[in-house]
């Protein structure tokens, strides 16, 4: 893949996305559905590798450009990581200045509903590809359940659904 239109995808997802995993979907459909040029194991595998490590939640982004385009790609997926970060101080003074008015607060309150909806709807592929039976089902339900019903922090979720997957393949 060209390593312009790969940074330039990846940017499109990083631009439109308002927190960390919220890229997901834009990414989703531009690399795995749209150009073939990553599979649903591999996004999930990028996703867990940002995960593994400290730092921010769309650092993904990095592991992507790598599994579609090695080293050179990790760079752009870098490149595009870092760009909002150079465009939201503009536009932060922008929108913050008009953001009491009605319109620019719908127009916020639609784009974060919609966010949520292609969120949901990027997860279910990824989910179906890494949740393959009985006992990858229970962890990922107690997962969801703890996340959703407790304020535990994820990372002892994520702490605690690795050691499961350690004392099963023991047993």
């Amino acid at each position: 893949m060209n390593l312009l239109v790969l940074y330039l995808l990846l940017l499109k997802a990083t631009v439109t996305s308002f927190s960390g995993l919220t890229s997901l979907p834009v990414i989703h459909h531009d690399l795995v559905v749209e150009r073939r040029v990553l599979t649903d194991r591999e996004l999930n595998a990028a996703v867990a590798a940002g995960r593994a490590g400290p730092g921010p939640y769309g650092l993904y982004v990095v592991s992507v450009g790598y599994f579609v385009a090695g080293v050179p790609g990790a760079f752009m997926g870098l490149l595009a990581l870092m760009t909002p970060a150079f465009l939201i101080i503009p536009m932060a003074r922008y929108v913050g200045s008009k953001a009491n008015q009605p319109r620019i607060r719908s127009a916020i309150e639609g784009v974060l509903a919609a966010a949520a909806g292609l969120l949901v709807a990027s997860t279910l592929p990824l989910a179906r590809e890494s949740v393959t039976g009985a006992f990858s089902g229970a962890v990922a339900l107690a997962s969801f359940v703890l996340l959703t019903a407790t304020r535990v922090d994820i990372g002892w979720v994520m702490l605690g659904a690795a050691a499961a997957g350690l004392l099963a393949a023991a047993l």
